[in-house]
């Protein structure tokens, strides 16, 4: 069992733009005055750039061209909707934005196994739409795939009782914690969990001031470090700038890369690189556009493949 993989999934934006069916509760997103033509196009060269760097490390990357139609506007944010694991099987997961169900395609499965990859099987909660329940994947979810536990952070996006359900499936032990954030002076629940934290081999990056309850933080730093991980904190100012939305991938020769965006590299101090740089190296890329008006960066725009290979 590893906590990380050197293949991953990623969508290449068609039609890329602020999404205004998220933007009601992810505050993350803004609106870029530039033409629309021009967002879609600097999403596409931002997209491309950073496809090739994760090449040039080593990493191995499937690309999947999102359509024209249906209009997907995230489709560059594939955590979301679909997780691979080790023994073959695939989450399939229930979102909150009508317009992200249509990014759910099934040709994806066939061009995971087209790569050589064994799906086990398909486990969907979809369904959980009809009753407006969601759970949008790796984004609600943050796995610590060693160790089998799962941390989320409640949300309109990601429900309780689902997410145990996910836990049942898939043997996880739920680590559940609220964390919010400052909007216009009001403390509102932050919409993906994994905008709050990352979890890597040895170490976890977390914005601890975004749990407010005393107890559910102090559970959260406990179970990190009873795993064997450095604690490393961030703060609010600092989560706005992506550095919670991070993901460690491996590289060549077996070296891992903690993979972020520039906006949150920068963000960073030189304590806090110098404490990340001690388990691994960094990666980083210029995300402006997508970060901006998409309200994620590097790490949604990662489906990390565990899926075992055929013999």
């Amino acid at each position: 069992m590893s906590q990380i993989t050197n293949t991953v999934l990623m969508v290449r934006p068609a039609k890329f733009r602020m999404n205004e069916q998220t933007a009601v509760n992810n505050y993350f997103q803004e609106n870029l005055e530039a033409k629309q033509e021009e967002v879609a196009k600097n999403a596409i060269e931002e997209f491309d750039t950073f496809v090739q760097k994760l090449k040039m490390v080593g990493v191995e990357v499937i690309v999947v061209d999102d359509t024209e139609t249906p209009d997907t506007p995230d489709a560059v944010f594939p955590n979301n909707w679909i997780s691979f694991h080790e023994n073959g099987d695939i989450g399939v997961y229930p979102m909150f934005a009508e317009n992200r169900r249509l990014e759910r395609r099934e040709d994806v499965f066939s061009m995971v196994e087209a790569r050589g990859y064994h799906i086990n099987q398909i486990i969907d909660y979809t369904e959980a739409e009809e009753e407006e329940i969601y759970l949008e994947g790796t984004g609600s979810i943050i796995l610590d795939r060693v160790h089998k536990i799962a941390y989320c952070a409640l949300s309109a996006r990601a429900d309780e009782d689902l997410f145990i359900e996910f836990c049942e499936d898939f043997e996880y032990a739920p680590v559940i914690f609220n964390a919010y954030q400052t909007v216009d002076g009001k403390r509102m629940p932050i919409y993906h969990t994994n905008v709050m934290m990352a979890i890597a081999e040895t170490f976890a990056v977390i914005c601890l001031d975004t749990i407010d309850d005393k107890k559910e933080k102090k559970a959260v730093v406990k179970q990190l470090k009873e795993s064997g991980k450095e604690v490393i904190a961030i703060t609010e100012a600092q989560m706005h700038q992506f550095a919670g939305n991070m993901l460690q991938v491996m590289g060549n020769d077996n070296r891992p890369f903690l993979v972020m965006s520039s906006t949150a590299y920068n963000s960073l101090t030189k304590a806090q690189i110098g404490a990340i740089e001690k388990h691994c190296a960094i990666l980083h890329t210029d995300l402006n556009t997508i970060e901006t008006c998409g309200g994620g960066s590097a790490r949604c725009m990662l489906a990390e493949v565990f899926l075992p290979k055929e013999v």
